[in-house]
């Protein structure tokens, strides 16, 4: 695959959604007016004089002003209540079943995962027919799925019908063009029944070797740090947004789909380098960001999609508080490197060093490469009993994904 609680509006996108303001109820503050001037009139005026004396002259008890309610949460809250640890195990995961039959996609909704991601496999001839599959795949209205794809024009793109331009001509363009482009790029992911664009890229690099190159927004971090917070401004309100691949591809040499390539950069190198353009996609209001198979060993020998460092500097110093949806986790077993042979070894990893959403391109027989949705709940509950991951860890990410999914329903 190419890949792929609360804050102010100001803050971040996700937080924005997840604290949308209900109505202040002011027919709930009238009410309460009208009862307690009902109440001081009493009935049919009968009240000796001194008493509407000293009631005149009392000093009148100020009627508390409610709380706004935010319908997200507290629709979350509920729902979260009634789930079992393996639903909430289940929810966790992102996967794809290939063809254009709906039946595969639609029995993983009805396993419990919270997305699936389309790939060119899943397209049929027209927007149209894609919208069907991907509804014909939605289970409960209420809480649809992620239907995720990687549209991001260019070298990697789903969608034939998608003729806006690519990175190769924005990165030479104003970041007006950016804006724009990802505009009509999101619009026809959203018309295709999609809701999440995999589709831009942070990372940053002038090396015309990098296989990221041809990808990439601009070629210095000031440069696409101006793109990358236009793409997801353009993507605003139409579909949710994707920043990838944290915390940057392009200064690790390699390509992560055969490889865990390693970036020579200390932590300083990199706050003023690669995290440029993520902090800009943060600030703008990306609900998600993707983390790479990359490792950067002067902060962290682990992938960075496995290391509790790299998780921590994410949600810490670039305030990140939407979902963190891993790349391919079939990546790392495509490696086959031993310590990543053990898919759900390499589950429990990811959700205990901070992710949210872990994402599985799938072939038509998983279990060539061990893998069922069973097998990754069971990995999953199995660690959160034996106490290697918090319960509070799987909750946090099932709330953030669980108001992700219910924000792009309302």
């Amino acid at each position: 695959m190419a890949s792929s609680s609360d804050r102010s509006d100001t803050q971040r996108k996700l937080a924005r959604m997840r604290v949308k303001r209900a109505a202040a109820l002011p027919f709930l503050v009238s009410a309460v007016l009208v009862a307690l001037s009902g109440c001081a009139a009493g009935s049919g005026g009968t009240a000796a004089p001194e008493s509407r004396t000293a009631t005149a002259h009392a000093t009148p008890t100020p009627t508390p002003t409610p709380e706004p309610v935010d319908p997200i949460a507290a629709w979350v809250d509920e729902r979260m209540a009634a789930m079992t640890l393996e639903q909430k195990a289940a929810a966790l995961l992102m996967l794809h079943a290939p063809g254009t039959d709906p039946a595969p996609l639609r029995a993983l909704v009805d396993a419990g995962v919270s997305g699936l991601i389309l790939m060119g496999d899943n397209i049929p001839g027209d927007p149209a027919a894609v919208a069907a599959l991907a509804g014909a795949a939605t289970a409960d209205p209420a809480c649809p799925p992620l239907i995720g794809i990687d549209q991001e024009g260019g070298e990697v793109q789903r969608l034939p019908w998608d003729d806006a331009a690519s990175a190769e001509t924005l990165r030479a363009a104003p970041s007006s063009a950016t804006h724009d482009a990802f505009a009509s790029r999101a619009a026809a992911v959203a018309g295709s029944g999609a809701t999440v664009n995999f589709g831009i890229v942070a990372d940053v690099t002038a090396d015309p070797g990098s296989f990221i190159f041809g990808r990439v927004l601009g070629t210095d971090p000031a440069g696409a740090a101006e793109r990358v917070a236009a793409a997801v401004a353009g993507e605003r309100g139409i579909v949710a947004s994707t920043l990838k691949h944290f915390p940057g591809h392009g200064a690790a040499p390699g390509d992560s789909h055969s490889s865990i390539p390693s970036a020579p950069l200390s932590l300083d190198e990199w706050r003023a380098g690669p995290a440029v353009p993520f902090a800009a996609g943060i600030d703008a209001g990306a609900e998600l960001v993707m983390t790479g198979h990359l490792a950067y060993p002067a902060v962290d020998p682990a992938p960075a999609s496995l290391s509790p460092v790299w998780h921590q500097l994410l949600r810490d110093e670039l305030g990140f508080d939407g979902v963190v949806v891993t790349d391919d986790m079939l990546m790392l077993q495509h490696n086959e490197l031993p310590e990543f042979a053990d898919p759900g070894e390499n589950a429990v990893r990811a959700i205990a060093a901070g992710a949210d959403l872990l994402l599985y391109v799938l072939p038509a027989d998983p279990s060539e490469f061990g893998i069922s949705v069973p097998g990754l709940v069971g990995s999953i509950t199995t660690a959160v009993q034996s106490g290697r991951i918090p319960m509070a860890r799987v909750d946090e990410a099932v709330a953030r994904i669980l108001t992700l999914r219910r924000s792009l329903a309302v």
